[in-house]
């Protein structure tokens, strides 16, 4: 899709909101379940389901990447996109845009060898590789709205909401935190 065929969709979708901002509040869903081993299958809208694994080291079958690495990923597209869309809305060209990251995480939370060290991802650490002929001055300010209104940096960075419930034989199980 042309760099103005984007820029027109963003803007029209960006007046859509202004005129009714009811419209901005979306909700996005997942649906994930347990196969075989540590195999498992993610669907999101009418896509094939993905297929998600721990590799042999960790008890999977290494069938697709595993749960932590996805979260790597979201972060990276999500970078990727929000530079396509704000450069198009800014008139700025992209030859490129890639991300390359790294997500350390102690697996002792993990396996509840050490109740101090979180489960998850203790740091990330990503770089973005942009290229353009444009100015230094208009892709510093690129990297600014995006680093701004990324949504899934600002879900890594920020404290989110977060509930759940589980059921077991079909009776819900009360639960007193969740993560």
């Amino acid at each position: 899709m042309s760099q103005e065929k984007i820029k027109q969709i963003l803007l029209a979708a960006m007046g859509n909101i202004k005129e009714n901002p009811g419209s901005a509040k979306v909700v996005f869903r997942a649906s994930t379940e347990l196969g075989e081993g540590m195999h498992c299958l993610g669907k999101i809208r009418d896509f094939p389901a993905m297929s998600i694994d721990e590799p042999a080291d960790l008890g999977g079958t290494d069938r697709g990447p595993n749960p932590v690495e996805i979260v790597l990923v979201a972060l990276g597209t999500c970078q990727e996109i929000v530079y396509r869309a704000y450069a198009a809305v800014l008139g700025i060209e992209l030859e490129s845009v890639k991300c390359n990251l790294r997500g350390y995480i102690d697996l002792r939370g993990l396996f509840a060898l050490q109740d101090d060290i979180p489960a998850g991802y203790q740091k990330i650490i990503f770089e973005t590789e942009v290229k353009s002929s444009a100015s230094r001055e208009e892709l510093c300010k690129l990297a600014e709205m995006v680093e701004k209104h990324c949504p899934v940096l600002n879900t890594l960075q920020a404290p989110v909401e977060v509930a759940g419930s589980v059921v077991i034989n079909g009776q819900p199980m009360a639960l007193e935190t969740t993560a």
